[in-house]
């Protein structure tokens, strides 16, 4: 791991966490559905180019590794709160995406009070990730007033209900490994 943080992969995530509220102002202010899929596939091209640039360039950071899910989590939530603002998502969605966060605050807090920095990362909250980033720009071309509207609001609720069920299933998962590495500390003192 390199120790430079300005380096071409957190250049590209910096230039992904500003489109953010840019994203957000387009849908909730401007109700640029257009343009705000453009800004959610830019950001995608990006998360994967940064990466690429960062495993290829040997340019990986700390401050990387922080950064880049951090800005996956900010175009999620955005997305989210944006489309219940516009009420083209329920609340409920909302509701659910921000109770496993707060379950995922209390576990690590737990954690860290046992002396653990946190879990590594596992491919089930990628994949709810990816999930919820693919089902964002079908929700937006969901809105629009035909055939290919009316497809798109059907698959992204496939994509929502499917990324949200990962999400929580990797929370339970988190919490089986907490639980895990509890037992352990406890027979080793």
């Amino acid at each position: 791991m390199k120790s430079g943080n300005f380096n071409v992969p957190n250049s590209l995530s910096v230039l992904r966490l500003i489109g953010v509220p840019y994203f957000y102002w387009l849908i909730v202010f401007r109700q640029n559905y257009g343009l705000a899929i453009v800004v959610l596939f830019a950001s995608g091209a990006t998360d994967w180019l940064d990466g690429y640039a960062a495993r290829r360039l040997n340019q990986r950071t700390r401050i990387g590794e922080l950064l880049d899910p951090l800005v996956d989590r900010l175009y999620v939530t955005a997305a989210i709160v944006a489309l219940v603002v516009n009420k083209d998502l329920s609340i409920f969605l909302l509701l659910a995406f921000l109770g496993r966060d707060f379950f995922m605050t209390i576990l690590l807090a737990l954690l860290k009070r046992r002396g653990y920095s946190g879990f590594p990362v596992h491919f089930v909250g990628k994949a709810a990730t990816m999930n919820l980033l693919w089902a964002f720009p079908l929700v937006l071309l969901g809105t629009f007033d035909s055939k290919l509207g009316e497809i798109s609001h059907y698959v992204a609720t496939a994509f929502l209900i499917w990324g949200l069920a990962l999400y929580w299933y990797g929370a339970f998962l988190y919490a089986v490994q907490y639980r895990g590495l509890v037992t352990v500390k406890d027979h080793l003192e």
